[in-house]
């Protein structure tokens, strides 16, 4: 009795130990995330107010103006970043990752509307994909849904157009938040140096700093990421202790504000113009969207404390601060700086808080720019979007990427956005309209979600797209009215990136149906006999392809036209899937195409839209080895492709990377001919016989058991060799033309816009790293 009271004490204080240790994980990440997450948000009190007030409504005596405001940025505070997206929308999360396309990326798992044209039902068999999904009862309006959907295409466009539409607003915000955040903390230098001088300094001083920001960005966030929480939190402490101060000094009742009373007496008194001043108080949530698009770096729950406890309470009260301030300060001694956040902090402070400000403005700036870096390789990896180089400035932080044309191309739009401009109010007219797009975005999409994925009622979802749609249309409306005053700006660069995804996901998809419809069938390919008609040479030959099944067209022209090929030939598909994350066990999938004396493979490399792509050497050789894992454990064959890939000869089979199977095949290469593995006496190795002693030598290390059949190891001993040969990398060049008959509209969007867009990208990944010498690059005309 004794010694089991004794275990269960044990017990317990393990069980307290690692819900304190779940507990500092949590904390240490909410605190992470006040620097990564809330830096754009937490800088908005420096512009609301002034861009409030800046033309539509006046201060007056009675104070109606300044606390209808505040109600109504309690208010908007409370209903959209707290309840919205800390309570609600955090939940609708994709394996981890948050964000737009993580949302359209639920429906089109729940929903089968994908728009990747290169899927197949064996994605499906992914832990990640099938995660959650269960199908919804058949008489329930969410099968409805789903069904209709699924049988027409257009709304499956219109669903992927709605996402691009988020992706592109959300670029537009990568241009527009680093000008409007620097500019706006630069401009309390005005109260400083006086009015005759600031506008000679103001605007150079943002330049200079917007283009070290953006020229800072190869060397990647994590290198001074580590200041970024601690700038914030400064920020935030410094913010509510001023508004402390200015309620405690000015005025104590300002809280009967936060009543909704308050919202009615100001639209009573302003009526159009009052509505139209919500474009400014609109500004009070920009950077809310960076709490679900950034919950693939930290957890739901750190999340949700870090803005409930700490910037909350922080920015209302520097909102309630600033408006008690104002409520006893009718006229400002500096007419032309209107009202603005530094004239409510008190005179010997003004500098430090710039300089605060400042540093707050750029961690904002940064977050938002990573964003975009983000949502651009999202794009791209689902087929919407040019390749554009991706460099990872972090071996151990996950999402940290740079892209250099992005970089350079929002440096000089911003650039261009603070010297057109020049003034807080179009700016932040031009930054609303982007921020609450977004939005709009998002609570149309987890309408969806809340049915499909959620299989909730469809009374609830209509609820929420009702109450935040209505709430989110009023601020859409007031922003889009300020059309010339600077909104245009986002809708034209949305406009601009629409175009260019729209087009290069329609020029993708034809190329790709053309390669579907010109493959060559295996019944061909068995017609030309285990040696193909030809001569097979020792070697790897690597033929990359979009399809997952058939043999490309462009092999039919390789073998009717070379003399020889190479003795062991894969075919390489690398696609993305719809899925953040592919786990590496499940990265490969491999199969024979045709018999096995034929020596011909089928790889599919599968990774997620969030997962690195790997291209160098290591790839080469996890590629190999998984290759040789299939072949020794001759694993039972994937029957989830049906008949198509029984028809074609071809089953595929899951195989990990290297590090997935320890016990199974391992590559090695070493310079001595006669070295000997020194290893577990369990396992064996098999070497290839040369008489002339090469640079390196090849080796399987395999496991002594299970026994593998002669056939297996006789094939596992030509890959071997074929390896160490050498491998020789077969790309193809397409060039896309409209077909003769096509119309106009088609014409020029295939051979100018498409034809533009292919040119002055990248080519795909592994291109990169292929060594010139082994390399043979073929051009093939596409009519589509």
């Amino acid at each position: 009795m004794d010694l089991e009271t004794g275990v269960n004490q044990n017990r317990n204080k393990k069980e307290s130990w690692r819900t304190k240790e779940s507990w500092s994980t949590i904390l240490t990440l909410a605190y992470q995330s006040l620097g990564v997450v809330y830096g754009d948000l937490s800088t908005s009190p420096l512009y609301v107010y002034k861009s409030t007030f800046a033309e539509d409504i006046t201060h007056s005596e009675s104070n109606e103006e300044i606390y209808g405001v505040l109600s109504f940025v309690f208010w908007t505070l409370t209903l959209v970043p707290l309840l919205k997206y800390v309570f609600i929308v955090l939940r609708a999360d994709d394996n981890g990752e948050g964000g737009t396309f993580a949302l359209y990326s639920l429906l089109c798992r729940h929903a089968k509307v994908n728009s990747l044209p290169s899927c197949q039902l064996a994605d499906e068999e992914l832990s990640s994909y099938k995660k959650d999904i269960i199908s919804p009862a058949p008489t329930t309006f969410g099968a409805t849904l789903k069904s209709t959907l699924e049988r027409y295409r257009v709304l499956q466009r219109f669903l992927l157009v709605l996402a691009l539409l988020g992706a592109c607003m959300v670029i537009g915000d990568g241009i527009l938040t680093p000008a409007l955040s620097v500019f706006s903390a630069v401009s309390g230098i005005e109260l400083a140096i006086g009015k005759e001088h600031h506008k000679y300094v103001e605007v150079p001083l943002t330049c200079v700093i917007l283009i070290a920001l953006f020229a800072l960005q190869h060397y990647g966030t994590h290198r001074v990421g580590f200041l970024f929480a601690p700038v914030v939190i400064t920020w935030l402490v410094c913010i509510s202790a001023i508004g402390v101060y200015n309620i405690v000094q000015w005025d104590r009742h300002v809280y009967r504000a936060l009543s909704p009373y308050y919202m009615y007496k100001f639209l009573k008194k302003t009526q159009r113009r009052g509505w139209m001043s919500l474009g400014g108080i609109l500004l009070c949530i920009t950077g809310s969207e960076a709490m679900f698009a950034d919950l693939g770096h930290f957890s739901q729950l750190s999340i949700q404390i870090a803005f409930t406890f700490m910037v909350y309470p922080s920015l209302i009260l520097a909102y309630m601060g600033q408006a008690a301030y104002l409520s006893q300060h009718h006229v400002i001694e500096n007419e032309s700086y209107r009202i603005g956040f530094y004239v409510s902090v008190p005179e010997k402070l003004r500098l430090p808080v710039l300089v605060i400000a400042i540093l707050a403005a750029v961690v904002g700036s940064q977050a938002i720019i990573t964003g975009t870096f983000s949502i651009i390789k999202q794009c791209s990896s689902l087929g919407c979007f040019p390749r554009v180089k991706i460099v990872n400035t972090s071996s151990k932080i996950h999402g940290q990427i740079y892209i250099p044309e992005i970089n350079w191309t929002l440096m000089l739009l911003c650039l261009a956005v603070t010297i057109g401009f020049r003034d807080t109010k179009k700016m932040g007219n031009a930054s609303g309209l982007a921020v609450i797009t977004v939005m709009l975005v998002t609570t149309c999409l987890m309408s969806l979600v809340i049915v499909l994925c959620w299989r909730k009622s469809v009374i609830l979802a209509l609820c929420f797209v009702i109450f935040f749609g209505m709430i989110e249309a009023l601020y859409f409306s007031a922003s889009l009215i300020k059309f010339l005053g600077g909104a245009w700006v986002p809708i034209a660069m949305a406009f601009t990136f629409m175009i260019v995804m729209c087009i290069w996901h329609y020029g993708s998809l034809k190329k790709y149906e053309f390669d579907v419809q010109n493959k060559v069938s295996v019944e061909w390919l068995l017609g030309l006999g285990p040696s193909l008609g030809i001569v097979r040479v020792r070697g790897i030959g690597l033929i990359h392809t979009e399809l997952v099944s058939g043999i490309p067209a462009i092999f039919s022209h390789f073998v009717t036209n070379l003399p020889a090929f190479h003795q062991v030939l894969v075919f390489l598909c690398v696609k993305s899937v719809p899925v953040p994350h592919v786990k590496h066990e499940e990265r490969f999938l491999v199969g024979h195409i045709g018999p096995r004396e034929y020596r011909m493979y089928r790889c599919i490399v599968r990774y997620g839209y969030r997962d690195a792509h790997k291209d160098d050497s290591e790839f080469e050789n996890d590629l190999v080895c998984s290759i040789a894992e299939f072949i020794r454990t001759g694993k039972t064959r994937l029957n989830v492709n049906g008949e198509d890939l029984r028809k074609d000869f071809e089953d595929m089979t899951v195989v990990g990377t290297p590090s997935t199977h320890l016990s199974g095949v391992q590559f090695c290469e070493d310079e001595d001919v006669n070295a000997e593995l020194v290893g577990p006496s369990e396992r064996k190795e098999i070497l290839s016989p040369r008489v002339t002693k090469p640079k390196k030598r090849v080796r399987f290390v395999i496991p002594e058991s299970p026994k593998i059949d002669r056939g297996a190891q006789e094939e596992l001993r030509e890959l071997m060799e074929a390896r160490e040969a050498g491998i020789a990398y077969i790309l193809g060049h397409s060039y896309v033309r409209a077909k003769q008959g096509s119309s106009l509209f088609k014409k020029i969007v295939i051979n100018f816009g498409y034809d533009f867009l292919r040119r002055n990208s990248r080519p795909p990944t592994y291109t990169l790293s292929v060594p010139h010498a082994s390399t043979l690059e073929v051009g093939m005309v596409y009519n589509v």
